[in-house]
């Protein structure tokens, strides 16, 4: 990691004097070092500690706890520098020293480097792996010498987590375990791990082999005369999940598994159909949204849940185990007689009390076998189990409530700590859900709500992003999606309390992606990279570049690389076509992850992806991929599903003669209930349909009708072509599609526009 990285970390903390010498800052001062997460005390001394390979690690003798966290750093440093530290016993000189301290919170550290050796000490295991993952951070920042400096930390919030949903996509147990990494150098502690749901089922369980053997697989939908794509699917085995959980325990991380109950529970039913209400019809285990298929309530099926989690908690030492409880849609135990008789035998009004029962009787069993239930905020509803911990996930009203009813909450709330929403609008976007998330919106979630008194504060556990895979088919898609926003996590969940510098992280977070690319890492620069936009005023092309993240954005148009010595952005930049700009954000002299690297001519600034377009509302917006091809890139539409229409902002109709718009399509695989009904199109007047174009609002005159017949038979992109009158000037245009339902789905590419003369 270049040095100044960590140098700009220390300017805009606005603590680095003039006069220090590299390596060197004040004694005494208090700064922001390029560490993440943010430790709660840093105080900087004279001079500092020269790292080598003949530097040695000594740990107590005796101490386990301490030779693994001194095995943890030699690791790290080894896959940072290629240099493998020895570990002695004993508390030799000028080494890197471990020790016990007696009074330190859980998790707390205290790390004192300087000239003549480096201590890290902490009353428990976790607090040494804690202090060695900084010393970590320190000695990767690019130094000869680190310079001297005095830590006190520990983290403000004892849950820390992520959950990987390997549900609806499965990941390799390499992946798990890459996944593991990554969250300990951010000092993450909980892993819950998403194990089951609708789509599939992953965990094996030697009594009931059906789950897996049945409900481990499904088919993966397309269009018609699309090419089949394989199946998908995996799942783990007692010994990959021992093993994985052995893994996150010596980096310090308790894995948690979700067994999902009463809904989300198709995966199960398909398998074993005398569990649910109804049998499910097949292929449907292949779409998205909230199934109405629940488990039923009869003895039996308790009886199968209670050999099922007796396996999960052999696996599983976690204290929690998770029972999902969300999204229990309950038609079909509204018009089952024997549902509704069992509730009149148990005395109970509704099908929420009828839940609460179900989530009681089963968190009877966990706590008589040491463990404690967690689910949803809607085991709320109906009554909450006893003893139950809520993760507030609609919002963070559910974590109060608890809170206030003296239940333990973690603060999971969507959308703003779901993973699987979208992290910018580049036209590579890769798929996700609705509008952004940014890095930003994610850094400046507060995890102590208010209104709560001090008591009731106590029960707030700590914080957790979710990261749900739907639409993260491969692992390198699921890292991206997860970081940086999951650094961001880290850093609310661990430093201490009060206003959050967005740049200043920035800077930092900077510094650990460039660590953590030897373990694997390949993170988003969705956050970094300098985002375009297009717009034409009176004949001339403007572009404007913006950054997530507020810095300076520096660029050229001679082809170089742009540095420290670029032009700065200051304003939008009027073209002179064509023009090849490349971009990238800077922290100081220091060119930050991602860039822009376009050419922009008099055809392409006429041209919008489907990112680039605005949807005309956002009910259920999705940055959706193609179903075709089944091998290499796929096209990706930001599209509605409840209502399919886009809005070319500002069309510059001078002159333009033709519209060109590349269509796609894709299976329509969603459980929606009755909102389905609430999906209308415009009857078609072909028998294929055709894309609308309307001027000045969706309302407005209809300008264009582009028959998708010669789409219909092929499952990739195809252009449709129209010929329109003659405007002037600049005018809204919008895009719709007819049809008579809404399988399959239509969706806009792009759209481009041309000039007569072309």
């Amino acid at each position: 990691m270049p040095i100044t990285r960590f140098i700009s970390a220390l300017i805009l903390s606005g603590t680095l004097l003039s006069g220090c010498t590299t390596g060197e800052v004040p004694a005494g001062r208090k700064v922001a070092p390029a560490l993440l997460p943010l430790p709660q005390s840093v105080t900087t001394g004279k001079g500092g500690y020269r790292l080598n390979e003949r530097t040695v690690i000594a740990v107590p003798s005796g101490d386990s706890g301490a030779k693994a966290a001194a095995e943890r750093l030699s690791g790290l440093l080894v896959s940072n520098t290629g240099n493998r530290l020895a570990i002695l016993d004993g508390l030799p000189g000028n080494a890197i020293q471990f020790a016990r301290i007696e009074g330190l919170k859980p998790e707390a550290y205290r790390l004192s480097v300087a000239p003549d050796g480096v201590t890290i000490a902490a009353s428990d295991d976790a607090g040494l792996f804690y202090g060695a993952v900084t010393f970590w951070q320190l000695a990767t920042s690019g130094y000869e010498t680190i310079p001297a400096i005095r830590i006190n930390d520990a983290p403000r919030f004892g849950w820390r987590g992520l959950m990987l949903d390997s549900a609806r996509n499965f990941q390799p147990p390499a992946f798990v375990k890459q996944l593991i990494d990554w969250m300990a150098a951010h000092k993450m502690n909980r892993l819950h791990w998403h194990l089951v749901d609708d789509q599939g089922w992953r965990i094996e369980i030697r009594k009931y082999p059906k789950l897996t053997g049945v409900s481990a697989w499904r088919t993966s939908p397309v269009v018609p005369g699309a090419p089949p794509l394989p199946p998908i699917g995996g799942y783990y085995t007692q010994d990959d999940i021992r093993e994985i959980v052995a893994y996150a325990a010596a980096r310090h991380i308790m894995v948690i598994p979700e067994i999902e109950m009463p809904g989300h529970a198709l995966s199960a039913i398909r398998a074993y159909p005398a569990l649910g209400v109804e049998p499910p019809p097949p292929g449907i285990e292949s779409d998205f949204g909230i199934f109405p298929y629940l488990y039923n309530v009869e003895d039996s099926t308790f009886a199968f849940l209670e050999d099922l989690l007796t396996e999960v908690m052999a696996l599983f030492p976690s204290e929690y185990i998770h029972v999902g409880g969300d999204e229990a849609v309950k038609d079909q135990w509204k018009a089952s007689p024997k549902i509704q008789a069992k509730m009149k035998a148990l005395g109970l009004k509704d099908e929420h009390e009828l839940q609460s029962w179900f989530i009681t009787r089963v968190e009877k069993f966990l706590n008589a076998h040491g463990r404690r239930l967690i689910g949803w905020d809607e085991i709320l509803e109906g009554g909450i189990a006893p003893d139950a911990t809520i993760m507030s996930w609609r919002g963070i009203d559910g974590a109060i409530a608890a809170a206030r009813a003296g239940h333990d909450a973690v603060l999971s709330p969507s959308p703003i700590l779901y993973l699987d929403f979208r992290q910018g609008s580049a036209p590579d976007e890769p798929p996700g859900r609705g509008e952004p998330i940014t890095l930003g919106d994610v850094y400046a979630f507060d995890p102590a709500p208010a209104g709560l008194t001090a008591d009731q504060q106590r029960h707030i556990l700590g914080v957790q992003a979710n990261l749900w895979t739907e639409y993260m088919r491969t692992p390198e898609r699921a890292a991206r999606a997860a970081f940086p926003r999951a650094s961001a996590v880290a850093e609310i969940g661990w430093s201490a309390a009060g206003p959050r510098d967005l740049p200043a992280f920035a800077g930092r977070l900077a510094a650990q992606l460039d660590r953590l690319k030897p373990i694997g890492l390949e993170a988003s620069t969705s956050a970094f990279a300098p985002l375009p936009s297009l717009k034409t005023e009176n004949g001339k092309t403007l572009l404007t570049l913006s950054s997530q993240i507020g810095a300076d954005i520096r660029y050229t148009t001679d082809g170089s690389v742009p540095n420290a010595g670029s032009a700065l952005y200051a304003g939008p930049i009027t073209l002179d076509l064509p023009t090849r700009i490349r971009a990238a954000a800077f922290e100081g002299s220091e060119a930050l992850p991602g860039n822009l690297d376009r050419t922009y001519d008099a055809r392409n600034v006429l041209r919008r992806g489907s990112m680039a377009l605005k949807l005309c509302s956002t009910k259920l917006p999705l940055n959706i991929e193609d179903d075709a091809p089944a091998d290499g890139p796929r096209a990706t539409f930001y599209t509605d599903i409840m209502n399919p229409c886009w809005i070319y902002e500002a069309a510059p109709l001078d002159d333009i003669s033709e519209i060109a718009v590349d269509v796609g399509q894709f299976p329509f695989n969603y459980q929606l209930g009755k909102d389905l009904q609430a999906i209308r199109f415009h009857r078609p007047a072909t028998p294929g349909g055709e894309v609308e174009v309307r001027i000045d609002g969706c309302e407005g005159e209809l300008i264009a009708a582009l028959p998708l017949a010669p789409a219909a038979a092929n499952p990739q992109l195809t252009t449709l072509k129209t010929v329109i009158a003659p405007r002037t000037g600049n005018h809204d245009l919008c895009f719709t599609y007819t049809a008579n339902g809404p399988d399959p789905m239509w969706a806009i590419d792009a759209v481009q526009l041309v000039r007569r003369w072309e």
